[in-house]
């Protein structure tokens, strides 16, 4: 087993002119640097609703001086219907801090069943406008489809995966956009080698590598979760590792049983570092993968979570680890449980021994809490955001459109709902903030899902450092 040395306020060697670009020249800046978050973006798809209408984008007051802190201000819908919008990212971010004149100013929005792409301008925060709609036809072209991650990366460019070819089967791959005008380049991979399944990825250019993940084909996961496709091996069981450089394909951890559905991937900052986390979904298993003094690579499961019975399932209930970040000082592991219904802290100032020193239980098929100022928590933890000096946690309920309407069917007809945690770091631990609840049933144009949230100026899952 490998475990690295841990490390704080890093600078690194990547150098920086004294030009400035978006984001921060570290992980450190960032957290000390910036200001407390006021304005959040939420994903907000209303596919398979009981009143199915137009995705959104939510926008979400976070400033507790004003007015309306806590709640849904306004939102931004999409063009056309069906889209379910569900991850999204950043024109640039920190990773591009030293080139002069650019600027973090739009989102990049796909959606996930329709593969058409959508251009944010937020340059004013609080009133984004669609600016460009890249079309599903544009995307089959280079037979991918089904985006999910997006990343901005050095050179100019964004990187998006992508989880199907254009008919929605495997393989996936990953999809390049130019930074200034968000055409499409082509494919971003030269060689895919053994890969097939995609889903997230994280790179570290310093270090010459990217790493993906893996979930499933589109046609597999949109209907819903089915266990017999488990068994038939039609999700994803390992991450793969790629030459940055050369984009090529070299090498794949399996874990078999002990990694099933292996979805978000999380690097450390520090980009001295090589090593990071992927979350499990079913198997419920933290996996530490790590680079071995050879230049190889290799994992350990360094949590690993019990089922549960429940008098409704004929099975025991995974807790289903949905999303994981690590805090900007890489301190701190959070992950949420979206079956059982809690969300933990952990310690990981030694990565490959992490230590539990909370839990929030709020929702789900086990927590003790159901209901927050009266209403019923309808969902569980599952997208996760941190605040970037990382004493507020926030998080929503909803994970896709098919599984939430199979698991939590309440969401198709009432909405999702966001949450907060404050978090005390030099402490560690955290307590609900029961005087914070943003009810997406309460949307504009009516109930929507809650998904991914970003800040304006970056966060935790957005921004990479070289």
């Amino acid at each position: 087993m490998s475990s690295h040395d841990h490390a704080t306020d890093h600078e690194g060697t990547h150098e920086h002119s004294d030009t400035e670009g978006p984001g921060y020249p570290t992980p450190a800046a960032m957290r000390t640097e910036s200001g407390r978050e006021k304005t959040a973006y939420v994903m907000a798809p209303r596919v398979g609703m009981a009143e199915e209408g137009h995705d959104a984008i939510g926008i979400v007051d976070l400033d507790p001086d004003s007015e309306t802190y806590s709640e849904l201000l306004d939102v931004v819908e999409m063009p056309n219907r069906g889209d379910e919008l569900h991850h999204f990212g950043w024109n640039a971010c920190s990773s591009s801090c030293h080139v002069d004149g650019l600027t973090r100013q739009y989102l990049v929005v796909p959606g996930q069943r329709s593969s058409r792409i959508h251009v944010i301008d937020v340059e004013d925060p609080r009133d984004p406008e669609l600016v460009r709609v890249l079309e599903p036809e544009e995307i089959f072209e280079y037979d991918l489809s089904a985006p999910h991650t997006v990343h901005c990366v050095p050179g100019g460019k964004i990187v998006i995966s992508m989880l199907g070819n254009a008919d929605g089967e495997l393989p996936g791959g990953f999809l390049q956009l130019d930074q200034e005008d968000f055409s499409i380049d082509g494919r971003w991979e030269a060689d895919s080698g053994e890969m097939a399944m995609n889903y997230d990825y994280w790179y570290q250019p310093r270090h010459d590598i990217l790493i993906s993940s893996e979930w499933a084909a589109p046609e597999t996961y949109y209907p819903g979760f089915d266990l017999e496709d488990v068994e038939a091996g039609k999700y994803g069981d390992s991450i793969h590792i790629w030459d940055w450089e050369s984009r090529q394909h070299v090498q794949t951890l399996e874990f078999g049983e002990a990694g099933q559905i292996p979805l978000e991937v999380r690097m450390s900052h520090n980009p001295e570092e090589t090593q990071g986390y992927v979350g499990a979904a079913l198997s419920s298993t933290m996996i530490h993968f790590y680079e071995t003094g050879d230049g190889n690579w290799d994992w350990d499961v360094v949590i690993d979570e019990e089922p549960r019975e429940h008098p409704d399932w004929e099975m025991p209930v995974p807790p289903l680890i949905t999303d994981i970040l690590l805090s900007l000082d890489d301190q701190y592991l959070f992950f949420s449980n979206w079956l059982h219904g809690d969300v933990r802290m952990y310690d990981v100032s030694d990565m490959g021994n992490p230590r539990l020193v909370d839990r929030i239980w709020a929702g789900g098929l086990f927590g003790d809490r159901q209901e927050i100022q009266g209403t019923e928590i309808r969902g569980a933890p599952q997208m996760l955001q941190l605040s970037r000096d990382g004493r507020r946690l926030y998080w929503t309920t909803s994970l896709f459109s098919s599984w939430d309407n199979q698991f939590y069917p309440e969401i198709a007809e009432d909405g999702s709902l966001m949450f907060k945690a404050d978090v005390y770091p030099d402490e560690g631990r955290m307590e609900l903030d029961e005087e914070f609840l943003v009810d997406f049933g309460e949307a504009p144009g009516g109930p929507a899902r809650a998904h991914e949230i970003r800040w304006p100026g970056g966060d935790c899952t957005s921004d990479v450092w070289q």
